[in-house]
């Protein structure tokens, strides 16, 4: 590996996963461990748990899981060694790299300094004939110079390689510039500059640096609006525009809206808490990264049908944020024509001033009196039809409310819009939530009740061949992880044996670091193991298992791994139902033994 691993080790020994853990998702303690809302999926309850005795994570929900490493890899979307540095530094502890990890340290480097200089170009474009034409569109849309500078606006040339060009003579190579995007390939093999007769927006992260761009076309071709494809730097799930300015405001909100144009004209007049996705749908990382800035987020999208639409979404996607969410719908305008058309932030700012915005930011609603207000929208509230068909929908939506009060509070808006009393709806949405409580029941004790599902791990790819072998396997693993002497007893057994291969890979690697005297943890194999891979050895881990004649235990759980061996060499495949019930049998009968 690129670090060592005794600086792993010793980091992983260090780290208290509670604490790590706690700095993105509020934990509660109980019953030996740590537990709050799983940070991976929408859940109404906790099911996420943290124990600090083991250093690791599990959601019971999902069935993500890992160790504190594996943890910070998949809240800040990073690679191994990036999580590795990431801990590190929280920790304070320098981290020794070889040659190799420098070598792609330095990439990255070289390719943040060529999208500087990229973006350097571009705005001394603004000053040549070639970028008169993006100069005047940035003066009709009104955007001061101080603010054009300060969100660092440039032109890319109508020419084909000028940026090429320009960045070969400092020293670039052509690969440099198609790993940053910034360069595209034709069906011959030749270079071309992606950007061409743009105005040019660099994309800057909150560490200032330049990661990529997005862009708008100065004539009639397509696409209108262009954005740097996905690079090691550039991963549009995880950018928010103008997030870089927006974290340190001083309102007590974030604005969450749909284009670049709208950040810039919003900070420009006066906030400076506008942010927006990269053209893409809101996503459960951008919500984190809102909730690490702001305990109140304002959605300020179109007011048309697509806007309305993508409100829906993110209102969906935020259901469970830790912060509070508004949506602020902006009023219709006429055209020169007297049709009704919408307006978007920028619009309503160059069209009534920044004091009108205000007032309507003050007035945001609450995201629930949206979407009740947004539903009775779709019905004729004045006959009796009309009414029962939204206060259906209405019900619907005010049962999927997790708190009581809000379900009253908005049980007796819907019914004061139906012109119904309260207590009508009330015994609807309970109603609802009984049957909807009866039906996830049944569902559960479907899948209780159906012993190969719950055995067979959850990723598809990692499904078990031989259940019965892989029972035996998994109890194995758990034996080695709570007493690894036990090794000691058998030093021919090798993961080659086992019939699941993550199985047999994970007790190779446990048995190699003992061989070696080093720790045979389950977390110290993070680095070895995919995320999925490692959600499942942590699902095993959790299952009970007892120590009691470990070693009567472990001879048991081999010779069901070479019976099986025999049994499926002879005669095929097993009933993989008719397994499961004898798994079960073999193990209860193993314990009542020890």
């Amino acid at each position: 590996m690129a670090i060592p691993q005794h600086f792993i080790d010793e980091l992983t020994a260090r780290a208290d996963i509670v604490e790590i853990v706690g700095d993105y998702v509020p934990l509660n303690p109980k019953g030996g461990s740590w537990w709050g809302l799983c940070p991976f999926h929408a859940e109404k309850s906790p099911s996420f748990h943290v124990v600090r005795e083991k250093q690791m994570y599990h959601c019971f929900g999902c069935g993500k899981g890992g160790g504190v490493i594996n943890f910070v890899m998949e809240m800040e979307r990073l690679s191994y060694p990036d999580a590795i540095r990431v801990l590190a530094g929280k920790l304070g502890l320098p981290v020794p790299e070889d040659e190799d990890n420098g070598d792609q340290r330095k990439h990255r480097a070289h390719l943040l300094a060529l999208n500087r200089d990229a973006a350097r170009f571009y705005y001394d474009q603004l000053k040549n004939r070639s970028g008169a034409r993006v100069e005047d569109y940035i003066r009709q849309r009104r955007i001061a110079p101080k603010t054009a500078t300060r969100f660092g606006l440039g032109a890319a040339p109508d020419a084909w390689d000028e940026l090429i060009r320009a960045m070969t003579e400092r020293g670039y190579e052509k690969r440099d510039l198609l790993d940053a995007g910034l360069a595209v390939t034709n069906k011959t093999g030749g270079l071309y500059d992606k950007f061409r007769n743009r105005l040019m927006l660099p994309v800057i992260d909150l560490r200032g640096d330049v990661i990529g761009f997005t862009s708008r076309v100065m004539d009639n071709s397509t696409p209108k609006y262009l954005n740097t494809p996905e690079t090691e730097l550039f991963r549009k799930r995880s950018i928010l525009y103008g997030l870089n300015y927006a974290k340190t405001t001083k309102r007590p909100n974030l604005i969450l809206v749909e284009g670049n144009i709208d950040v810039i004209t919003l900070h420009q007049a006066g906030f400076d808490n506008a942010v927006a996705t990269m053209g893409t749908a809101l996503t459960e990382e951008h919500a984190r990264m809102l909730a690490k800035y702001s305990k109140e987020l304002v959605i300020c999208y179109d007011n048309d049908p697509a806007g309305k639409d993508a409100t829906q979404r993110a209102l969906a996607i935020l259901k469970h944020a830790e912060f509070n969410v508004r949506v602020l719908q902006l009023p219709m305008r006429r055209n020169e024509t007297g049709e009704l058309v919408k307006q978007d932030a920028d619009d309503f700012i160059k069209n009534h001033g920044a004091a009108a915005f205000e007032r309507h930011l003050s007035e945001s609603e609450e995201k629930n009196d949206y979407r009740l207000g947004t539903l009775a929208q779709n019905y004729d509230l004045t006959g009796d039809q009309g009414r029962l068909e939204f206060l259906k929908a209405a019900v619907g939506l005010i049962a999927g409310l997790d708190s009581s009060i809000e379900r009253e509070i908005y049980g007796g808006k819907a019914a004061a819009i139906a012109g119904v009393t309260g207590n009508a709806v009330a015994h609807e949405v309970e109603r609802q939530r009984k049957t909807q409580f009866r039906r996830d029941r049944r569902q559960e004790e479907r899948k209780y009740l159906a012993p190969t599902v719950n055995l067979q791990p959850k990723q598809r790819e990692l499904r078990y061949n031989n259940i019965r072998s892989a029972m035996a396997e998994e109890g194995i693993l758990r034996l080695m992880l709570l007493d690894p002497t036990l090794f000691r007893g058998i030093p021919d057994l090798t993961g080659q044996r086992f019939s699941a291969p993550l199985l047999g890979k994970a007790f190779d690697l446990l048995k190699d670091r003992w061989e070696r005297s080093l720790d045979a943890g389950l977390m110290n194999l993070q680095g070895e193991m995919t995320s999925e891979e490692m959600s499942h050895l942590v699902h095993i881990a959790s299952k009970p298992e007892s120590l009691a004649n470990g070693r009567q235990a472990l001879a048991d759980y081999i010779g069901i791994i070479d019976t099986e061996t025999l049994k499926q060499a002879g005669s095929g495949d097993a009933d993989p139902l008719l397994a499961a019930w004898e798994m079960f049998q073999e193990k209860k009968a193993m314990e009542e033994k020890r």
